[in-house]
C-alpha cells in the first residue's frame, strides 16, 4: 500500500483506550475508500497487518455472544471528525466499550452526502444494471437479517489423498484461512447492500486484478502456482463448494428473511438486478482458474441468484394478493364465481390424471371457500397450505423417496389448480384477475415449502439442494439427449406407482390401479383410494 493509504488511516483512525472497532468493519471502509478512489484494494490479511504497523501495539480481541462474536481492534476508534461518522446512525455504536456486542452492530448503513460523497470519499458510479441504494441503507437496512453470522467452516478433510505435488499443509492452512476471511468480507459488504463490491471482493481472491500491491500480497501468502493446484485438488473442491451452500445460504435469509414479509420495491429490485449479474462477475473473476474450480463455484453461484430470483418474486406475488385478501369485494366476487365452478367435472379429469379421491377433492372446495369466506390473512393462508404439505410428506420422512414424492405432489397440485382456473376462463369469471394471481402464489408458496422440507430431511440447506440440481441439469445436458429421455420416461413411469408412493390406503393387485391407456369417457369413476391428495388436506 503507497503513503496515501496509511495517511489515511491516521486521518480516520486513532487509538484509545477501551474501545474497539470489528475488524470487518475497519475492512468495509477500506473497500468502500478504494471504490471511491478507484485503488487496487489489498486482501483482507495485509490490510491488517497494514494496521498493526501503522497503529503499534494494537491487540485483537474476540467479542460477543457465544455463536455471535467477531473479532475486533481493541484500542483503535474513528476520530471525531472523521467523514466515517457519516457511516453509522448512532456515534454510540462507534465507540463500543468492552462487553458483549449484538450482530447488529455491525458496520452501520451508508449516508449519502452532498457533492456526491459516500462514507466521506468520492464515490464512483455502480456497474450498470445494479443500482447503488447506498444511499438509503439506513431506510432499508430495517428489512434486512443482520444478526445472522457465517457459521464456521470444518476443516477440509483430504480423505488420505494426500497434497498435490508442490504443495503443502501450510499452503492448505493458508487457503482455508483466506477463503474465510473472503467470505466473511461478502457477508459484510451483503449487509451494507454494496452489491457492487462482490465482483471487486471475488476478482481479488481469485488473482483477477493484474499486476497490482494485492496481487503481490496474495502470491507472498499463497503463490498463484500453488492456489492454481489446490484448485483441481478434489476434497478442496468439496470443502468449497459446501462452505459456498453455507455462504449463499445464510446470504439469502440475511437479504429476504421472511418470503411474505413486504419488502420496499427498490430493495426487491436491486436484489434481482444483483442475482442477474452474479454469475457473470463469477466469470469475470475466475477466468484463469482451472474448470473443475470454475464449475464448483458457478453451480454454487447459479443456486444463488436462482433462489434470490423466485424469492423476491414470492414476496412480491405475497404483497400483490395481499391486497386481494383484504378487498371485501373482490372476496365476495371470487366466491360467487368459485361457486358456480364445475368440481364434478374437475374430479373427473383429475381422478384420471392425478388419482385424487372425489372426498379428497370435496374437502379442498369446503377448504378453500371456508377459508376465502372467512377473509383469512395471507399468514393464514400460508399455515393452511404448510399444514397441507406437511401431512403429505410426512409418510415419506426418512426415506429415500421423498424428493420424488415431494416433486410428484408439486405436479399433481399444479395441475389440479389449472383445471379451476381453466374452469374460470371458459366462464369468462370476473374475477379470473384475482384467482390467476392466488394460483401463482400459492404454487409458488408450495414449491417454497416443499423446497424447505426436502432440505430439512437431507440434514443440508436449499441451496445445497438447488445446487445438486443445477449440477445434474449440467450433467445430463452433456449426455445423449435421447438415452435421457429414455431414462426419463422410465423415472416418471416408475414415479407413477402407487404402491411406491403409499400415500393413500386401498389394497388390490397394482394392475387394477394403473391408468387406462385410452382417453377418459365422459364419466369415471371416483372412488379411486391411491393418490397425493389422500387425507393431505387439513381442517380448516
Amino acid at each position: 500500500m503507497g503513503r496515501k493509504q496509511v495517511q489515511w488511516l491516521l486521518d480516520n483512525y486513532e487509538t484509545a483506550e477501551g474501545v474497539s472497532l470489528p475488524r470487518s468493519a475497519l475492512y468495509c471502509h477500506y473497500l468502500l475508500h478504494c471504490q471511491g478512489h478507484k485503488l487496487e484494494p489489498v486482501n483482507a490479511a495485509s490490510f491488517g497487518k497494514l494496521i498493526r504497523s501503522v497503529f503499534m501495539g494494537l491487540r485483537t480481541r474476540r467479542l460477543g455472544t457465544r455463536g455471535n462474536s467477531k473479532y475486533h481492534y481493541y484500542g483503535l476508534r474513528i476520530k471525531a471528525g472523521s467523514p466515517l461518522l457519516r457511516l453509522v446512525e448512532d456515534q454510540q455504536h462507534l465507540a463500543m466499550r468492552q462487553q458483549p456486542f449484538a450482530q447488529k452492530q455491525r458496520l452501520k448503513p451508508v449516508q449519502k452526502v452532498e457533492g456526491g460523497v459516500t462514507n466521506g470519499v468520492s464515490s464512483g458510479p455502480a456497474p450498470p444494471g445494479v443500482p447503488d441504494i447506498s444511499a438509503q441503507v439506513q431506510q432499508y437496512q430495517q428489512f434486512l437479517d443482520a444478526s445472522r453470522t457465517l457459521p464456521e467452516f470444518p476443516e477440509i478433510d483430504v480423505q488420505g489423498k494426500g497434497l498435490p505435488e508442490g504443495t503443502g499443509a501450510e499452503d492448505l492452512r493458508v487457503f482455508q484461512q483466506l477463503y474465510r476471511e473472503h467470505c466473511e468480507a461478502i457477508v459484510d459488504v451483503m449487509i451494507n447492500l454494496q452489491f457492487s463490491l462482490v465482483e471487486t471482493l471475488w476478482k481479488s481472491f481469485w488473482r483477477c486484478s493484474g499486476e497490482t500491491e494485492a496481487q503481490e500480497e496474495a502470491e507472498r501468502r499463497l503463490p498463484r502456482r500453488r492456489l492454481l493446484l489446490l484448485a483441481r485438488h478434489e476434497p478442496v473442491l468439496r470443502w468449497v463448494r459446501d462452505c459456498d451452500h453455507a455462504l449463499y445460504q445464510g446470504l439469502v435469509e440475511i437479504l429476504v428473511p421472511d418470503v411474505l414479509r413486504p419488502i420496499p420495491s427498490a430493495l426487491t429490485q436491486a436484489i434481482r438486478n444483483f442475482a442477474k449479474s452474479l454469475e457473470s462477475w463469477l466469470g469475470n473473476a475466475m477466468v484463469s482458474m482451472p474448470e473443475e474450480m470454475v464449475r464448483v463455484k458457478a453451480a454454487a453461484a447459479g443456486a444463488f441468484a436462482q433462489t434470490l430470483r423466485r424469492y423476491t418474486s414470492l414476496n412480491h406475488l405475497a404483497q400483490a394478493a395481499r391486497a386481494v385478501l383484504q378487498n371485501t369485494a373482490q372476496i365476495s366476487q371470487m366466491l360467487s364465481d368459485l361457486n358456480r365452478v364445475d368440481f364434478a367435472n374437475v374430479q373427473e379429469q383429475a381422478a384420471w390424471v392425478c388419482r385424487c379421491e372425489a372426498r379428497v377433492v370435496q374437502r379442498l372446495e369446503q377448504d378453500f371457500k371456508a377459508t376465502l369466506g372467512q377473509q383469512h390473512s395471507l399468514e393464514q393462508w400460508a399455515a393452511w397450505l404448510d399444514a397441507v404439505v406437511g401431512r403429505v410428506l410426512r409418510p415419506h420422512l426418512g426415506t429415500p423417496g421423498l424428493p420424488r414424492a415431494a416433486k410428484l405432489f408439486l405436479l399433481k397440485w399444479s395441475f389440479y389448480s389449472s383445471m379451476v382456473i381453466r374452469d374460470l376462463t371458459l366462464r369468462s369469471a370476473a374475477s379470473f384477475g384475482s384467482f390467476h394471481l392466488i394460483r401463482l402464489l400459492y404454487d409458488e408458496y408450495m414449491y417454497y415449502l416443499v423446497e424447505q422440507r426436502v432440505a430439512r430431511a437431507r440434514g443440508t440447506c436449499p441451496i445445497a439442494v438447488m445446487g445438486e440440481f443445477a449440477n445434474l441439469t449440467s450433467s445430463l445436458n452433456s449426455q445423449d439427449p435421447d438415452k435421457d429421455e429414455e431414462e426419463e420416461e422410465e423415472e416418471e413411469s416408475d414415479e407413477e406407482l402407487p404402491a411406491e408412493l403409499g400415500l393413500g390406503g386401498g389394497e388390490g393387485p397394482p394392475d387394477a390401479l394403473e391408468p387406462p391407456l385410452e382417453p377418459p369417457p365422459a364419466k369415471l369413476p371416483r372412488a379411486d383410494p391411491r393418490g397425493l391428495f389422500v387425507q393431505a388436506l387439513p381442517s380448516s
